[in-house]
């Protein structure tokens, strides 16, 4: 049997988020991996920190927490970000509207750092390729990371400067009172994070089966520009993420604009469809997203689905797209909360995501989670 001072099980946001709290204060740790690298919802994502779409209170909290931890965890790993917040257009007077109320009221009181932009101020951005939107919100405190690579480079970093010992291709098949069996013997930690991500059975079912989690599982795609390219340099969103994002979604503006969807482009709230850009650090697109929602995620993909994110991509750039790759993501969804940080018993302790935002709030979870368990 091997001891460590914290066992982390999972590789993904959560658990690494864990394992480098845990590091950092001169732990051992280490983290239990099915895979040999995790390929879930860490990898499969737009790597966009959006501070600027999190609900007042707790979760615009953890954000800004979590932006500053991405920020010295880049430069301590050696991994691109991009700090340069994210840009939502308004494509019509109705998304106008929601950025409108949204300035006007939430932004000043609950201190987000964006600004609203007129339509001249939106048709000076980029040559003018986005003249055709009528506003725009730039916010400020948004990253842009690219997960593929970034993920690998906090491993190694966890692993070489930290002395994180990753156990991979490995699974944990039970754990109790900080005993954790794998397949691979046994693992004792002074403390044990579960963070299963949206496997609710291999590990603690019974604690999940109460709750009647679902998953939500996405299409998204990665492209080039065929034509009129643009340099882009942070995230884009539209106003259909207002709908779906806390910063915005339960605002009046917000769902009076949700009834304007339902009326005029019934599909895109019937496959949960909001447009996210994400340039990668190599001029192209990481396009998306769309949402079906069950107990599992099914494989195959609708093709009207991803025509309809490359038509609001299309519309949005002004420019034509050609795809060069297409995936799922999947991840964990309607629970009773964004996230839930469980207490299984002294030495356990259990963290999922219930939304689409580990990304966003994933490190500062990791780090209030240690903190308030370990006491240090």
């Amino acid at each position: 049997m091997k001891n460590f001072d914290v066992v982390v099980v999972g590789a993904g946001m959560l658990g690494i988020a864990h394992a480098w709290a845990a590091a950092k204060r001169g732990l051992s740790v280490a983290v239990i991996e099915r895979s040999r690298q995790a390929h879930g919802a860490t990898i499969r994502n737009f790597g966009q920190v959006i501070v600027t779409g999190q609900a007042p209170g707790m979760m615009l909290s953890h954000a800004q927490q979590a932006r500053e931890l991405w920020l010295e965890l880049a430069d301590r790993a050696g991994f691109h970000v991009r700090a340069n917040g994210a840009l939502v257009l308004a494509r019509n007077a109705e998304e106008a509207d929601v950025l409108q109320e949204f300035a006007d009221t939430r932004m000043r009181q609950e201190g987000y750092r964006a600004d609203l932009l007129s339509a001249r101020e939106v048709a000076r951005l980029y040559g003018g390729q986005l003249a055709h939107h009528c506003a725009g919100l730039q916010g400020h405190d948004d990253l842009q990371i690219y997960s593929r690579e970034a993920l690998p480079a906090i491993t190694r970093y966890l692993a070489e400067s930290l002395g994180v010992q990753f156990i991979t291709g490995t699974l944990a098949r039970a754990v109790e009172g900080g005993l954790v069996c794998t397949s691979a013997g046994e693992f004792k930690g002074g403390h044990v994070f579960v963070c299963p991500g949206h496997d609710y059975l291999t590990l603690l079912p019974e604690r999940f089966a109460p709750m009647n989690l679902e998953v939500t599982r996405l299409q998204m795609l990665r492209a080039a520009f065929e034509t009129h390219p643009i340099a882009l340099d942070r995230p884009l969103l539209t106003g259909l993420s207002c709908v779906h994002y806390g910063a915005f979604s339960d605002l009046p503006s917000a769902l009076a604009l949700r009834d304007v969807i339902q009326a005029r482009t019934p599909m895109l709230l019937e496959n949960g469809i909001h447009l996210l850009i994400s340039p990668t650090p190599y001029g192209e697109l990481i396009i998306g997203d769309s949402h079906r929602y069950g107990q599992d995620a099914p494989p195959f993909n609708d093709e009207a689905v991803d025509n309809a994110m490359l038509d609001l991509a299309t519309q949005a750039l002004g420019a034509r797209l050609r795809v060069l790759e297409r995936w799922q993501g999947v991840y964990g969804a309607h629970g009773p909360a964004p996230f839930s940080v469980m207490p299984v018993d002294p030495a356990t302790t259990v963290a999922v995501m219930h939304s689409g935002v580990g990304m966003t709030v994933g490190l500062a979870i990791g780090e209030r989670t240690v903190a308030g368990v370990l006491g240090r």
